[in-house]
């Protein structure tokens, strides 16, 4: 694997802006669980395997009408373990590599957590929303609003939330997540779409950047996919997954480590 880190830290220290796109692979070395399989879901989760209940079935938005309990349940309790989450510190050498970068950094995730704000990034493109925002389970309008004062209290043996739940604010009915969800037709877009604008925009100003992906699977491929549109046409594409790490196209590098240990190793070249 030497000659694929030496390429990798090559390939970084020669591009002119950087482009990090993450999926959930991202935050296990901060202790995130890992939702691979319904057994990892379980294992994070034991009331959910009593219930027979698998990560795609509670998150699905029916539940917010149907049993808004379970529903916030599961979300409060991701809220709460987000938020007293410390982003590890492969998040601080990749803002460290963008700040050097003259057309700087982007972020492009699939992850709800919001680690990237937390770890000072401050242009980051949430593809499926964020646990950290609100919107109207009835769509009283098209208002999404921050969920900084929001505390959903859950009973961890039961995982149901607690009364009283989040509200809207205008129209005093339940609230949701602002996250894409399974099947989900009522998500509010807009906030995403602004954040997807300023990256295409930046993407078009900055041809040569480099991408470093990182814990992306094949499962939901959409951060996959914008890392292999992005580096098409300069090929320079650092792909670091410990399960499924293949590059099918371009010059880009292939790395099966976790993030932290690949970005760590990497860092260790551009430093020396």
């Amino acid at each position: 694997m030497t000659a694929e880190l030496d390429r990798a830290a090559e390939l970084i220290s020669s591009a002119g802006a950087l482009l990090v796109c993450a999926g959930a692979g991202m935050g296990v070395d901060s202790g995130l669980p890992d939702f691979r399989g319904d057994e990892g879901f379980w294992r994070a989760y034991p009331p959910y395997a009593r219930l027979g209940l698998s990560f795609v079935e509670v998150a699905d938005p029916v539940h917010f009408a149907a049993d808004p309990e379970l529903a916030w349940g599961f979300y409060g309790h991701r809220l709460e373990l987000y938020r007293r989450t410390r982003p590890h510190d492969g998040f601080a050498i990749l803002r460290r590599w963008g700040d050097a970068k003259s057309g700087g950094v982007r972020v492009f995730t699939s992850n709800v957590d919001g680690q990237f704000q937390r770890a000072g990034f401050p242009h980051v493109a949430e593809v499926h929303g964020s646990i950290h925002h609100l919107q109207c389970l009835e769509r009283c309008g098209d208002d999404i609003w921050p969920a900084d004062d929001v505390t959903v209290s859950v009973d961890e043996a039961t995982m149901r939330a607690v009364p009283p739940l989040p509200a809207c604010p205008h129209c005093g009915g339940l609230a949701r997540p602002n996250i894409l969800m399974f099947g989900d037709f009522d998500w509010l877009g807009t906030r995403t779409e602004r954040q997807l604008d300023e990256l295409r925009a930046w993407r078009r100003e900055h041809p040569d950047l480099v991408v470093v992906e990182l814990g992306a699977g094949l499962a939901v491929p959409t951060v996959r996919r914008q890392a292999e549109l992005a580096s098409a046409a300069n090929g320079a594409l650092v792909r670091i997954n410990p399960r499924e790490p293949e590059v099918r196209h371009g010059r880009g590098v292939s790395l099966p480590l976790g993030a932290l240990d690949a970005l760590s190793r990497i860092d260790a070249r551009l430093s020396g």
